[in-house]
C-alpha cells in the first residue's frame, strides 16, 4: 500500500505537495520522495523514512516549480532497498517520472519480456519499476515527433492490456505535464481535485481525499477503472476510456482499514461505511447473544473507533476508551516480522485499569489477521482487571492473501486460514467471539454509489477479480511474505550500499 499525490497548479508545489503526503503517510511509512519540474529542469528528493524526516527546509528550497509529484511507500513487492524508493524516473523518451500504488499478478513475465523483447534494463525488484518501462516502451513506440494525447492513452491502454493486478499510477513527463491512470478494475483509489486559480484552474491527482483538504482543492471525481486522465503544464485537461473490459471493484479493506475515516473513496465516505458496520455488527452479536451480558465497549484505536461507537450505541451498553495509543509507534500491520510487532503491541498501547475492572468488556478491532495482536490485547484487558474478555472483528475472517497490493501476510501466517471461529476464539484467549458476515460488510460499504459492480473482497473469499491468481502464483508470493523471508531479505541487505544512490537523490 502506497500513497500518491500529483499536482499541476499556478504556484510552486512543494509545499503543498509535502502537506498531501504527511495526510496520505498512514498508506506508507518505509520511503518517501518529492519530484518537481521548472524550466531548469527536475529536482528531486527521496529516502527511507517519514515526510517529516526526509524533507528538511534546505530540501524543499530545491524542489521548485509549478508542476510536481510525491509517494510514500511500503513494500509488498521488492524491498525496502533505498533504490525501491519512489517516484521513479528513466530519461527516455523526453524524461518520465513514476508513483504507483498496487502490484502486479503478472510481474515476472514482464519483466521477462521488457528485458528480453523490449529490450529495457530494470534496477529493482519493484513492479513499480516494470509499469514504468512498460508505459515508456509503449509511448515511445507511438511517438511521430511531438508528444500528443493520442500516443499517451495509446501507451495507457497498451499498460492495461500488459499488466494485470491492482495498480493507481501517477506519471510527470518531463516538459508536458502530468499523466494518471487506475487499474481496469480499479481496485486501488485515486481521485481528481481542482481550484480557481488567476490563470485558470490548478488540479490535483491523489490516493485519498483528505490530500486535496489540506491542499485546497475541491473534489471533481473520482479517475474511474481504466481511465486514462491528462493535465498538461498549461491546465488543459483530457481523458479517455483506455481499457475494454472494465468493472467497478474497489479493494473493500481499504474501507476497513487503510483509509482515513475523514476520505471519501468513490464516492463512498469512509467515516460512514465504517458506522454501517457498527450497525451491522451489533446486529450479529444481538442474534447471536440476544441476552449478554457486555458492560462497556471498547475500540482498539485508531480504526476501529468509528465502529465500536455504533456498536455500542446499538447494544444499548456504554462506550469508553479503554485503551491510550502511542502515536509515535508505526500501524503493527505493516511491521517486518511477528517478533517486532509482538513488541510494538506493549509500547503501543497502554490500558487504563478503571475502564477494565471488574466489567465484562467487547473489545472491537477492525480485523484479526495473524491473531498474536488480538492475543496480547486480551491479555492486556485481563490484566487491567476484565472479568470477560468478549472480542469483535469489523471485517470478515481473513483467510486468504490480498495480492493487489496489501502485504496481508502469508496464508500459512493468517489465523482463519485453517482455524474455525471457536479455535480461533480459544487461540487468542477471548470468551466470545464475533465476526462481520461478508455481505454484510459488503451492505455496510456499498451503500452510497450504485455505480460501483463488486469489491475486491478476495482476502475474505478467496476470489481474485483478475482471474489469473493460481495457487502456484501463491505459493510463490508465501515464500516471498513470510516474515521469515522479510527477516533474511533485511538481514542480507547492505548497509551502505544506499550511500552512493542517496548522494545524487538531489538530481535526476
Amino acid at each position: 500500500m502506497c500513497g500518491l499525490v500529483g499536482i499541476v497548479s499556478s504556484k510552486p508545489v512543494n509545499r503543498e505537495i509535502y502537506d498531501a503526503l504527511t495526510l496520505l503517510q498512514h498508506r506508507g511509512q518505509d520511503a518517501s520522495g518529492i519530484v518537481t519540474w521548472d524550466e531548469h529542469g527536475l529536482h528531486a528528493r527521496k529516502s527511507n523514512g517519514l515526510i517529516r524526516d526526509v524533507f528538511h527546509q534546505r530540501h524543499m528550497n530545491l524542489l521548485t516549480g509549478n508542476v510536481g509529484m510525491g509517494h510514500v511507500r511500503y513494500p509488498t513487492a521488492g524491498s525496502s532497498n533505498l533504490s525501491e524508493a519512489q517516484p521513479f524516473y528513466v530519461n527516455s523518451p523526453f524524461g518520465i517520472c513514476l508513483a504507483h500504488n498496487g502490484n502486479l499478478t503478472n510481474y515476472d513475465q514482464l519483466a521477462k519480456s521488457l528485458m528480453i523483447e523490449d529490450r529495457r534494463h530494470l534496477n529493482t525488484k519493484s513492479d513499480s519499476e516494470v509499469i514504468l518501462n512498460v508505459f515508456a516502451h509503449e509511448l515511445q513506440k507511438r511517438l511521430d515527433g511531438e508528444i500528443t494525447a493520442k500516443s499517451i492513452f495509446g501507451a495507457i491502454e497498451a499498460v492495461h492490456e500488459r499488466c494485470s493486478g491492482g495498480y493507481a499510477v501517477i506519471i510527470m513527463i518531463i516538459g508536458f505535464g502530468i499523466v494518471a491512470f487506475r487499474d481496469p478494475n480499479g481496485i486501488r483509489p485515486l481521485i481528481l481535485g481542482k481550484r480557481k486559480s488567476d490563470t485558470g484552474e490548478d488540479y490535483i491527482v491523489a490516493s485519498e481525499s483528505v490530500a486535496l483538504d489540506v491542499t485546497h482543492f475541491d473534489i471533481d471525481r473520482d479517475i474511474l477503472p481504466g481511465e486514462g486522465l491528462i493535465i498538461e503544464n498549461n491546465g488543459k485537461i483530457q481523458n479517455k476510456i483506455c481499457s475494454q473490459k472494465n468493472s467497478y471493484s474497489p479493494c473493500i479493506f481499504e474501507f476497513v482499514y487503510f483509509a482515513r475515516p475523514d476520505s471519501i473513496i468513490d464516492k463512498l465516505s469512509v467515516y460512514k461505511a465504517r458506522l454501517r458496520m457498527g450497525e451491522e455488527l451489533a446486529s450479529k452479536i444481538l442474534s447471536e447473544r440476544p441476552n449478554h451480558d457486555i458492560d462497556v465497549v471498547i475500540p482498539i484505536p485508531d480504526t476501529s473507533r468509528t465502529a465500536a461507537s455504533q456498536v455500542a450505541y446499538n447494544l444499548g451498553v456504554k462506550y469508553r476508551e479503554g485503551f491510550i495509543k502511542n502515536r509515535y509507534v508505526g500501524r503493527t500491520f505493516i511491521m517486518p516480522g511477528q517478533e517486532e510487532r509482538n513488541d510494538s503491541v506493549r509500547r503501543k498501547l497502554n490500558p487504563i485499569d478503571l475502564e477494565f475492572r471488574g466489567k465484562n468488556v467487547l473489545l472491537v478491532d477492525d480485523s484479526i489477521v495473524r491473531g498474536t495482536t488480538s492475543k496480547q490485547i486480551i491479555k492486556l484487558a485481563r490484566d487491567a482487571g476484565a472479568k470477560k474478555v468478549y472480542f469483535a472483528s469489523a471485517a470478515p475472517p481473513v483467510k486468504y492473501p490480498n495480492v493487489y497490493g496489501i502485504d496481508m501476510a502469508a496464508a500459512s501466517e493468517l489465523i482463519a486460514s485453517k482455524k474455525t471461529v471457536d479455535q480461533i476464539k480459544e487461540e487468542i484467549g477471548a470468551d466470545w467471539l464475533f465476526y462481520q458476515d461478508l455481505k454484510a460488510l459488503i451492505r455496510a460499504v456499498s451503500h452510497d454509489n450504485s455505480d460501483i459492480t463488486g469489491f475486491d473482497t478476495s482476502c475474505f473469499s478467496g476470489e481474485y477479480i483478475t482471474n489469473d491468481v493460481s495457487p502456484e502464483y501463491l505459493k510463490k508470493i508465501e515464500s516471498i511474505r513470510n516474515d521469515q523471508a522479510k527477516q533474511k531479505k533485511e538481514a542480507d541487505m547492505p548497509q551502505d550500499s544506499h550511500i552512493s544512490k542517496a548522494d545524487r537523490i538531489a538530481s535526476l
